[in-house]
C-alpha cells in the first residue's frame, strides 16, 4: 500500500529545505480550470509571478489541479502540468499538487470561466469533482482513472514534493461525512500506484465536533500532517502542540489572513522555529481578488489591510515592510534540496 514508516517520512522531511511558500494561481485566472484550460493557460504570467516568490526566497508552491482537463485530453493537459513543472523547477521552486477540493462553487463547466465578482473574495473558486459527483459513486471511476493515471506518470517526478489528495474535504457537504467515503476511495487509489516516491496527505483545516471522524482519517492517513490555521500566533503554536503528538513532520499549508491576527510577522517565526512548512493563501494579487477578507462586499469598500497575498501584479510588495520579515525568516532557508 506504499504507506511511509515513520523513519522514512523523518529522513524525507529532513532532507528538504525548510519548506516555504504559497498557495499560487497566477493573478490571471479566476480559478483552477482558467489556470489550466489549453485556451487560457498563462505560462508567461506563471514564470514572471514564480520569479517575485523566489525573490523572497520561496521554494515551494502549492498548486490546484482539476479533474475536468484530464477527462477532457489527459496528454494535453500533462503538457501543461509539465510546462508548469518545468518554470517553477527554473525557479527552483518545488510543487505540492491538491487534486480535489470540496471548496465554493459547485456549478462548473470547462468553458470559458466567469468573471471577478466585484469586491468579493475568491468568488469564481470551484470545487473538484463538485458535490454532485461526490455523492454519486458511479462517477468515480473516471477520478479513479485521473488519480491513478496522474501518480503513475509523475511517480518519481523530483519536481513534486507532495501530494496533496484532497483539498478541505466536507467544507460545502452537509454533513461533512459526505465527503468521507470518496477521501477513502482516493487514498486507496494513490496507495495503489507502485513505486509512488512521494509522500501522501490531505488537510486537517476544521477542529469543530462535525469533522472528528475526517480529521481522524486524515491524522491516521497522511503520511506528513498538513493543517490550515488563518488565527493569531498562539492559535497557530497551540495547533502545532496537538498535532505533533502524531510523530510526523508538521507543513502549514494554508495560513496568513491580515487583519485576523494570521501575519507572516507573527506567525512566520512559529512555524520556523518548529521547523513547521510555511504555505500561505495567495502570491500574487489578481481575478482571485483575496485581497478582500471572506465575506467582503462593494459596500465595505477597499479594506484597510489587503486579507490574502503578497504581491501586486507588478511585483511590488502590498505592504513594503514585509519584505524585511521575509528577509529575516529566509536567511536560512534559501534555495531547495530535491
Amino acid at each position: 500500500m506504499n504507506r511511509w514508516t515513520e523513519e522514512a517520512i523523518d529522513k524525507w522531511y529532513n532532507d528538504q529545505a525548510w519548506i516555504f511558500g504559497a498557495n499560487f494561481i497566477p493573478s490571471t485566472a479566476v480559478n483552477q480550470l482558467e489556470m489550466w484550460r489549453e485556451e487560457t493557460f498563462d505560462p508567461q504570467t506563471i514564470d514572471r509571478e514564480l520569479g517575485y516568490a523566489k525573490k523572497i526566497g520561496m521554494n515551494t508552491m502549492r498548486v490546484y489541479l482539476h479533474d475536468l482537463p484530464w477527462e477532457k485530453d489527459a496528454k494535453r493537459f500533462r503538457e501543461r502540468i509539465n510546462t508548469y513543472l518545468d518554470i517553477a523547477d527554473n525557479h527552483r521552486i518545488g510543487t505540492i499538487f491538491v487534486l480535489f477540493d470540496d471548496c465554493w462553487n459547485r456549478s462548473f463547466s470547462l468553458g470559458p470561466q466567469p468573471a471577478p465578482k466585484p469586491y468579493t473574495h475568491n468568488s469564481g473558486w470551484i470545487q473538484s469533482p463538485g458535490e454532485q459527483v461526490v455523492k454519486d459513486p458511479s462517477q468515480w471511476p473516471r477520478l479513479e482513472t485521473y488519480v491513478k493515471e496522474l501518480l503513475a506518470y509523475y511517480k518519481d517526478d523530483t519536481r513534486i514534493v507532495l501530494w496533496d489528495l484532497y483539498n478541505e474535504p466536507g467544507y460545502e457537504m452537509e454533513p461533512p461525512e459526505l465527503t468521507l467515503p470518496l477521501l477513502e476511495a482516493v487514498f486507496a487509489w494513490a496507495r495503489s500506484v507502485e513505486g509512488l516516491s512521494r509522500p501522501l496527505t490531505t488537510p486537517v483545516w476544521n477542529y469543530s465536533a462535525k469533522f472528528v471522524r475526517m480529521n481522524e482519517f486524515a491524522l491516521n492517513n497522511s503520511d506528513v500532517i498538513t493543517f490550515h490555521c488563518y488565527g493569531p500566533p498562539q492559535e497557530l503554536a497551540d495547533r502545532i502542540k496537538n498535532l505533533s503528538a502524531c510523530g510526523r513532520p508538521l507543513i502549514c499549508s494554508e495560513y496568513m489572513a491580515r487583519g485576523q491576527g494570521s501575519t507572516f510577522a507573527y506567525c512566520l517565526p512559529v512555524l520556523k522555529k518548529y521547523n513547521i512548512g510555511a504555505v500561505n493563501w495567495g502570491l500574487v494579487s489578481g481575478k482571485t481578488q483575496t485581497i478582500y477578507p471572506w465575506g467582503w462586499n462593494e459596500e465595505k469598500g477597499e479594506p484597510v489591510l489587503p486579507f490574502h497575498d503578497i504581491f501586486h501584479p507588478d511585483g511590488s510588495f502590498l505592504l513594503p515592510i514585509e519584505e524585511t520579515v521575509f528577509s529575516q525568516a529566509t536567511t536560512e532557508a534559501e534555495g531547495r534540496r530535491y
